[in-house]
């Protein structure tokens, strides 16, 4: 059997090249349009007491040794979330970190152990602002890597048009048939049952055990995420609270947060929050979050104890996550996600 050539050889490397140099034209343009609004670049330590508390997000795991011996477990964060909310409740008003992460149990075309995330942070703006960033964004890159759409698997965006916005449960009731909100109650109450009956009948596969939470996913992942941003990118916003464990409640209908997500050919490329400022509350749902993450693999991770003092005195902020990587890949034409890292993990 013939293996592969490593990314290193010449001819593997000239390749890439191309990708490789939008990318480096990207990151400076990105860096200009931040720099234009007041934005402060800053850089999040990679090692931190924990790698995030969501469920479903899996860290990697180091020891920080002193001169005596004495040792201490660190991660390697998932996101620069913590690091930036931190630095908000120092004072800092506007920033952006272009951000190494790493998430483990992650490998395939979209995805890498190791990538980076642009992600930044307003505070004493409303979260819908970030809605227009990421629609500046998309047209930055096209413009940059001189290209009129983008394109992935088949499917095209008009980076140029405006971004369709359309709330969780609308795309639930267009693509499924399903009434979402009936199901879940403020504060976070679920009826499972009453969502397993819905995506039994709009044939979606559900198993004895999952919970709702499991239903939830795999109807957005079989009946809307397919069918978001064609044509033109899509904002998915107004998450049910309880899977949205960062993000405050949205004013007037408090079973939904103020989170979204942009797609666009079928690819989510950005996460957005109003962040949630309540100590007390983060620590509630980062609880019920380790409970899940105990249940289904065996583990959990600690609470940053820094980030809930923070919390108490940081201000009303709103903040987004989108893959850099991504970004690049749909600006470019890219097919895999190592095609536009310059060392791609082995």
């Amino acid at each position: 059997m013939t293996l592969p050539s490593p990314w290193w050889d010449k001819d593997r490397h000239a390749d890439r090249r191309p990708f490789l140099i939008a990318r480096n034209r990207i990151t400076a343009a990105v860096r200009g349009w931040f720099g234009a609004r007041d934005f402060t670049e800053v850089e999040a330590a990679a090692l931190n007491v924990s790698p995030g508390n969501e469920a479903h997000l899996h860290g990697f795991a180091t020891e920080a040794i002193t001169t005596g011996g004495e040792r201490t477990r660190l991660y390697l964060h998932t996101s620069p979330e913590f690091a930036a909310k931190k630095l908000l409740a120092a004072g800092e008003t506007r920033i952006f970190d272009l951000a190494r992460v790493w998430r483990n149990r992650e490998r395939g075309p979209l995805h890498s152990p190791e990538f980076t995330m642009l992600e930044w942070y307003r505070t004493g703006e409303p979260y819908e602002q970030l809605m227009e960033d990421c629609a500046g964004l998309l047209k930055l890159a096209a413009e940059t890597a001189g290209t009129k759409a983008f394109s992935f698997r088949g499917l095209q965006v008009d980076p140029f048009a405006e971004p369709e916005r359309v709330t969780v449960a609308e795309a639930l009731a267009r693509f499924a048939g399903v009434d979402l909100l009936s199901t879940v109650e403020a504060g976070g109450g679920t009826d499972r049952d009453g969502l397993a009956a819905q995506a039994t009948a709009a044939g979606v596969r559900v198993a004895d055990d999952d919970t709702w939470a499991d239903v939830f996913s795999r109807l957005l992942v079989e009946k809307v995420e397919p069918r978001l941003g064609v044509g033109r990118a899509t904002i998915l916003c107004e998450y049910p609270i309880s899977e949205a464990a960062l993000a405050r409640p949205k004013a007037g209908d408090p079973r939904v947060a103020e989170r979204f997500e942009l797609y666009a050919c079928g690819v989510e490329l950005a996460n957005a929050f109003g962040e949630l400022t309540d100590p007390a509350e983060q620590r509630r749902r980062f609880e019920i979050e380790m409970d899940e993450k105990a249940r289904v693999y065996g583990e959990r991770y600690p609470i940053d104890e820094e980030l809930h003092l923070a919390l108490a005195v940081m201000p009303e902020a709103c903040g987004s996550a989108l893959g850099f990587d991504r970004l690049v890949m749909l600006a470019t034409g890219a097919s895999r996600i190592e095609q536009v890292q310059w060392t791609p993990v082995p």
